[in-house]
């Protein structure tokens, strides 16, 4: 890919036209030749004559950054006798030491590969070269690792400009629509000229016999260069090893490099070669912690009976995405579901880690069914084991869409709000508790009303708390943001979550962005009870055929007699399973939804195996029948027992 600056950028002021119109006639009369080609920065080019014992002069690079666009080289005036000779090389060596320092600051601001390259690129063209392409090893070593065979070398970029005499008054610098070509790739012949320069290091003129057969494979055997073009090839070399070259050329009519510009090139090489180096680092390290942070959160959120959910999560910048901040939804038994948002203090690798462990002890601790007080009580005690200063903030929710309520434990976390139907944005109460990690601190779970329509939002602090406000002023504004977002939908209408959560996110202002954000944000539908069946059943024989009874009745309530057959096969053979464990009555219920669901408890902690049964086994085969005639089944331990389960597509999503 070839790229160039503007056409206007490199345009001279209109005070130094001026004098640049003006010069020739000065010249003209301190005795110059006037018909020496106009060059860059000067009318005076290499082929001008020079005077008997003065020095030839050579283009200067500038005095400014460098930067593209900026006229390349000033030449200076041959005046008679050598009185200002050592004053010319002087301020030569001088500017030459300036441009040197302003590449390479140039070349240091690239923090990833492709800036690093323009940096290259346009701190030397047209300053230092006419054109230059940069080749990088494909694909690049990262650190210590052991480079791939074979050497592949590959045009990363090429930039080139011309000048053009617009209307014969001024010289501006235009892009040229015909780089020098060259081969997209090249692969280096250990033993060949080109690797006998590269393991050199030391970059070479391009007309030497080693260069010329160098240059000739690098560019490819199709691409020759053009007639007078002068050429420097400088091999990069990183902290290890060869990672590339650059290629300096400047046409015939301008000063040929000297041997001090292998200096020069040397010195931008190595710049160039250690910032790439640091840049693939960097570039590894960066997709590191991204994949750490995304393997930390959930790839996609639950769908589970009776809410909806949304949710987002924002790092504090992007050169530093990795946080402390989870949010997770874990599905319970009952159609319950957990709702979860921490914050690990800091963001950084170490708080994504901490965040991964205390989420990952969070699913466990639900997969238990345990009381949410209990979750934070157990997430305390695993801060703890974790190390010193392991501190956390975390909200843990659990949402019954049968019963319509929602039970809140809190752990130094910001507080919940719930935007109601009718628009009204509610802080909800909830206990504040203590950090977890501080250990010895008993929790509180407070029970609250759920009501269909209504919609949760936890969030983490970065979302209401930064630099310019505290975090009371920030709940402040998100209820009231909540609240004027959901009076633009209607009292009888809740807003879409997904355009909800952007919305709550563009109430951030410049000076907002001091922490990472995660953001949950659940929709309470809730299973009206017309659609629930909920029963006890004595563990006796007779429990089997009584629940086939009471799923039929049921059926024929919903409409659903297509499924009797499959209802009362599958129920049959979970209570009869339930009944020869249990000790205390048996609860069947079903839940009419989307699709029907069945649940079985009972109050031994032994969960069901699916095994093969021989041809001579009496039992086992009932899970075989509900693996394959249910959409779904599963079994989940409780704190006093179990639940089985299974789902059933009903007709009209069959």
């Amino acid at each position: 890919m070839t790229e160039h600056p503007t056409s206007h950028e490199g345009r001279q002021p209109l005070a130094a036209r001026s004098q640049e119109r003006a010069r020739p006639r000065q010249e003209a009369a301190a005795g110059l030749p006037s018909d020496v080609p106009a060059q860059p920065g000067g009318p005076a080019g290499p082929a001008a004559t020079a005077a008997p014992g003065a020095e030839a002069p050579t283009p200067p690079p500038p005095t400014t950054a460098g930067g593209p666009g900026t006229m390349a080289v000033a030449v200076s005036a041959q005046l008679p006798g050598g009185g200002r000779g050592g004053d010319t090389v002087a301020r030569r060596e001088g500017e030459k030491l300036r441009f040197v320092g302003a590449a390479t600051r140039r070349i240091a601001r690239g923090i990833d590969l492709d800036e690093i390259v323009l940096g290259l690129c346009r701190a030397t063209v047209p300053t230092f070269s006419d054109e230059i392409l940069v080749y990088l090893r494909d694909p690049l070593p990262v650190g210590d690792e052991r480079p791939v065979a074979p050497f592949v070398l590959r045009l990363r970029r090429t930039d080139r400009l011309r000048l053009s005499d617009l209307e014969g008054e001024e010289l501006v610098l235009v892009p040229d629509p015909d780089p020098t070509p060259a081969a997209e790739l090249c692969e280096v012949r250990s033993g060949g000229a080109l690797a006998e320069v590269l393991r050199g290091v030391r970059p070479v003129f391009g007309d030497s016999a080693a260069a010329r057969t160098a240059l000739t494979e690098l560019l490819g055997p199709d691409h020759p260069l053009p007639g007078g073009l002068r050429a420097v090839l400088a091999p990069l070399r990183g902290r290890r090893r060869v990672i590339g070259a650059a290629v300096f050329l400047r046409r015939p009519e301008r000063a040929g490099f000297e041997p001090n510009d292998l200096l020069v090139a040397a010195q931008l090489a190595t710049h160039t070669a250690l910032g790439i180096d640091k840049a693939v680092l960097y570039g590894r390290e960066a997709y590191i912690a991204d994949e750490l942070q995304r393997t930390m959160l959930p790839d996609s959120l639950p769908q589970p009976t009776g809410v909806k959910l949304a949710s987002r999560y924002l790092p504090a910048a992007e050169t530093a995405r990795v946080g402390g901040d989870w949010y997770d939804a874990i599905p319970l038994p009952g159609s319950r579901v957990a709702l979860v948002v921490g914050d690990v203090m800091g963001h950084s690798m170490t708080s994504a880690a901490i965040m991964g462990q205390l989420r990952t002890t969070a699913q466990t601790l639900a997969g238990l069914d345990l009381p949410p007080q209990e979750v934070l009580h157990h997430l305390d005690e695993q801060a703890q084991r974790l190390g010193e200063n392991r501190m956390a903030t975390c909200m843990y929710a659990v949402y019954d869409p049968v019963s319509h309520r929602i039970t809140v434990a809190n752990a130094g976390h910001p507080p919940p709000i719930l935007l109601h139907l009718g628009g009204r944005a509610e802080v909800l109460r909830v206990p504040p508790g203590a950090p977890i990690g501080v250990g010895g601190v008993d929790f509180e779970a407070v029970e609250l009303d759920a009501p269909a329509g209504a919609t949760l939002l936890l969030y983490t602090d970065g979302l209401v708390e930064s630099r310019l406000r505290d975090v009371w002023t920030g709940i402040e504004q998100l209820r009231e943001r909540l609240a004027a977002t959901a009076q633009l939908t209607g009292p009888d209408h809740s807003p879409p979550l997904e355009a909800l959560c952007d919305d709550v996110l563009d109430m951030l202002g410049p000076g907002d962005r001091d922490d990472d954000i995660a953001l949950l944000a659940a929709r309470f539908d809730g299973i009206a009870p017309s659609d629930v069946a909920y029963w006890f059943l004595e563990p006796e024989d007779a429990a089997p055929g009584r629940a086939r009874r009471l799923a039929r009745r049921a059926l024929v309530r919903w409409d659903l007699e297509e499924l009797t057959d499959s209802v009362e096969l599958l129920i049959s053979e979970v209570v009869t399973n339930a009944v020869r464990y249990a000790e205390r009555p048996v609860t069947l219920r079903l839940l009419r939804t989307d699709v029907l669901r069945c649940e079985v408890g009972d109050d031994s902690p032994q969960l069901p195996r699916q095994r093969r049964a021989r041809d001579t086994d009496e039992g086992g085969r009932g899970l075989f029948l509900v693996n394959r005639l249910a959409r779904r089944w599963g079994a989940t331990r409780l704190s006093g027992g179990k639940v089985v389960w299974f789902e059933l597509a009903t007709p009209s999503h069959s």
